[in-house]
């Protein structure tokens, strides 16, 4: 059913991916580069700095089905503005700290921001206003992908030129731009639809029972424990087989583009095709890139099969994250849904780097990473299968 009258799809495109750039490019992205430079002033452990940064994503986990559950009863603007402001000020708070105490309060108030205002409440507000879901999800996504091109070398600049305090307090300035393209974006949002919480369709809780929502969650969670557990272990993973360092940064690098070319597919596939295909070909592609890695210790034509393989399903399933979710679970309520499924995600996303650092240690290699990789891809792509069959 196509929403009243709301947010231009054009405006929504153009308001969130670029407010979405702006904010994870000011308060995720530069978070590894930060590191160095704060160890060296500040004289804190690397645990300790990474520790902040991990309670920043389990508080962002804690609260989105909170802020879910907000969107869907009042709306985006109040809370989507005021997280985007929020995230500027914590910016420049974190720019002043010096107790470790402080530190970690700050990111776990970042966190608690992240899940007011980025991806997973962005997405449901596009999903809430757009006319065409998949083709504007679809085309945020272009430029999100290109967050860590633009903010790495960005913030990497500005902390040659100004320390990693000042680098955090033109974070904080950037961020305020973010802010205000959101609050121009959501001056047309609808609001709630009246009565829309008192509706005799199932609850929350019993949703979040059904198998569809499960099989969700349990594709999405394994996803995130294969797409963070390789995004920290895949260089030295490539450098152990020995190839040259000049061909592990072009393999590692060749990610996103990858990723685009595939969203730049789905985007010109349009209405051909439904977001239960898609996710279906997407998590397919997750055991047989593990699988190519696994066999291709010593053969660099597999490892590229598994570079082109997992960055399409890695890809395409950040769209299906989105309008594939409200495509098998409706859009109504999608707001506490899908806070629930990144809720139920953000456990496997922030334990994988530390587990395949244990197997890597316990086995004295990386040896059975990829083999393990390949099983959870499997569950991956059952949990989709067991989603999106006909009810």
């Amino acid at each position: 059913m196509t929403p009243p009258t709301g947010i231009p799809d054009r405006t929504l495109f153009w308001g969130m991916a670029l407010s979405q750039l702006i904010g994870w490019g000011t308060v995720y992205v530069p978070f590894p580069l930060l590191v160095g430079p704060m160890e060296a002033e500040l004289g804190w452990s690397r645990v300790l700095l990474n520790g902040g940064f991990t309670a920043g994503l389990l508080a962002s986990g804690l609260a989105a089905v909170p802020a879910g559950r907000w969107l869907d009863r009042h709306g985006p603007r109040a809370m989507m503005n005021s997280g985007m402001l929020a995230a500027a000020l914590l910016l420049l708070a974190m720019s002043l700290v010096h107790q470790p105490a402080a530190y970690v309060l700050v990111w776990v108030l970042i966190g608690v921001v992240q899940a007011m205002c980025l991806w997973t409440t962005a997405m449901a507000v596009v999903v809430a206003e757009a006319r065409d879901v998949t083709r504007t999800v679809t085309a945020i996504t272009f430029v999100t992908g290109f967050t860590a091109t633009l903010f790495i070398p960005l913030t990497g600049a500005m902390i040659d030129l100004f320390g990693w305090r000042g680098a955090l307090r033109a974070l904080a300035a950037l961020q305020l731009a973010g802010f205000a393209l959101t609050v121009f974006t959501l001056r047309q949002a609808r609001g709630p639809v009246p009565g829309a919480m008192r509706r005799n369709g199932p609850g929350l809780w019993a949703r979040l029972q059904q198998p569809a929502f499960l099989g969700l969650a349990l594709c999405f969670a394994a996803h995130a424990f294969i797409s963070t557990g390789l995004g920290a272990h895949l260089i030295p993973l490539l450098r152990e087989r020995g190839w040259p360092e000049a061909t592990v940064l072009l393999l590692a690098a060749a990610h996103g583009p990858c990723q685009v070319a595939a969203r730049a597919l789905m985007f010109a596939a349009g209405r051909r095709v439904t977001m239960r295909a898609v996710g279906r070909f997407a998590t397919a592609l997750l055991p047989v890139a593990m699988l190519a890695l696994a066999l291709g210790r010593d053969s660099l034509a597999l490892t590229i099969v598994f570079v082109l393989c997992f960055a399409m399903g890695d890809g395409l399933l950040t769209i299906v994250r989105s309008a594939g979710s409200a495509e098998i679970l409706g859009r109504e309520g999608f707001g506490a849904i899908s806070g629930a499924l990144s809720a139920v995600s953000m456990l496997p996303r922030t334990a994988a780097p530390l587990l395949i650092a244990l197997v890597w240690e316990g086995a004295g290699g990386y040896g059975p990473v990829p083999w393990m990789l390949a099983a959870v891809g499997l569950l991956a792509a059952a949990g989709f299968i067991a989603a999106a069959r006909p009810r």
